[in-house]
């Protein structure tokens, strides 16, 4: 069921945490600065032509205000269920073994409108940090009682008229004790800004950008799921697989997911016999299968997909012939290794559409 935990001994000394004072962790945070929630749209899908998304081109979604944290005063506590609870600073953390892993970055939209609107609020970085395996087999976690990682941020405030004293989310044991989930501190071969949650933060590849727990200075091993307004109040959504419309699921797993680059929207085709184009696909499962309409759905053809190494957006490309001038409406469908497909409408990752107008070179 989990990976299995091998008992290391850490490379550098760490604070064993039995005794200490709860929420000690939190003297770091100097301010909440600037207050309140804060958005940075992304730019529209044609202008993400990057393959590694840039800073300056990455959406921002700030949910009570940014901490602002004393570098030289942050620590990490780990405890909970677990045999050694411990803390380290950050000197400590990047002592440890670090890996990088690629992986797109999704934002689900606002937890508090139906999610049925695709916002294409997605990028593609490489993170860098300590794997949070490697630091829960330090901790040597129950993983009879253990089915939860709980994690803290260093932010509070209100959000959606709820108040709280810290950003704290969850994740099920199996996906901590995953590989490519790392306590980060790097983006892009950068250290983490403010902005981006600097400078630790949490990082779940496959997973929406909500459990990446920003400012992150507490994880805690538990039996149970977080009671906190944001596994609670919000991020959950109705579960499409119930036909009552009645059960919940959490914000997890992001499901497929596709945009189109190229052509532009309303770019005019000149004398050609296709319409061709590329795009970006991505899901928390590999996408194996990409469709392309011309026709709204009647007929697809088969794309080119290239296939994906850890967890970044694979590029996806097309050309299908046409046989008259005038409009048409580009879609793109993603379809992962385990099947699940992209919808036509009404969810948040429904499939794209662009119009573009193929015309003859006499016209």
């Amino acid at each position: 069921m989990y990976d299995v935990i091998v008992e290391v001994s850490p490379p550098v000394d760490f604070v064993d945490r039995r005794g200490v004072i709860p929420d000690s962790e939190r003297q770091a945070l100097i301010d909440i600065h600037p207050k309140g929630f804060f958005i940075r749209h992304p730019p529209a899908p044609h202008e993400l032509e990057e393959a590694l998304t840039p800073e300056s081109k990455l959406f921002q979604t700030i949910h009570m205000g940014a901490a602002v944290v004393d570098a030289s005063q942050w620590e990490l506590v780990l405890d909970g269920l677990v045999e050694r609870p411990f803390s380290i600073n950050l000197e400590q953390l990047r002592q440890m073994p670090s890996k990088s892993v690629t992986s797109f970055h999704e934002c689900y939209g606002s937890p508090i409108n139906p999610p049925t609107r695709n916002v294409w609020r997605i990028g593609n970085v490489q993170w860098t940090g300590v794997p949070l395996q490697y630091l829960l087999s330090i901790a040597r976690p129950d993983l009879e009682r253990g089915l939860f990682i709980w994690s803290d941020g260093l932010d509070s405030g209100t959000f959606a008229g709820v108040s709280a004293d810290r950003y704290q989310k969850d994740l099920p044991i199996e996906k901590a004790l995953s590989s490519e989930v790392l306590v980060a501190y790097e983006m892009n071969g950068q250290p983490l800004t403010k902005e981006r949650g600097g400078p630790v933060r949490l990082v779940v590849p496959g997973w929406f950008g909500t459990n990446s727990t920003k400012w992150l200075c507490h994880l805690s091993v538990q039996a149970t799921r977080s009671g906190g307004p944001f596994t609670t109040a919000f991020y959950n959504e109705t579960d499409p697989a119930d036909l009552q419309g009645v059960r919940k699921r959490p914000v997890w797993r992001v499901e497929p997911n596709s945009m189109i680059v190229r052509p532009r929207p309303e770019e005019v085709v000149l004398g050609s016999q296709y319409v061709e184009g590329w795009g970006r696909t991505w899901g928390a499962d590999e996408i194996v299968r990409v469709e392309v309409s011309l026709d709204q759905g009647d007929t697809w053809d088969e794309a080119t997909v290239v296939p994906r190494k850890q967890f970044e957006w694979q590029l996806f490309s097309f050309r299908v012939p046409v046989h008259r001038t005038g409009r048409y409406y580009i879609q793109a469908r993603a379809t992962d290794k385990s099947s699940a497909r992209q919808p036509l409408v009404g969810r948040r990752n429904h499939v794209p559409t662009v119009q573009v107008w193929l015309e003859s070179r006499s016209a």
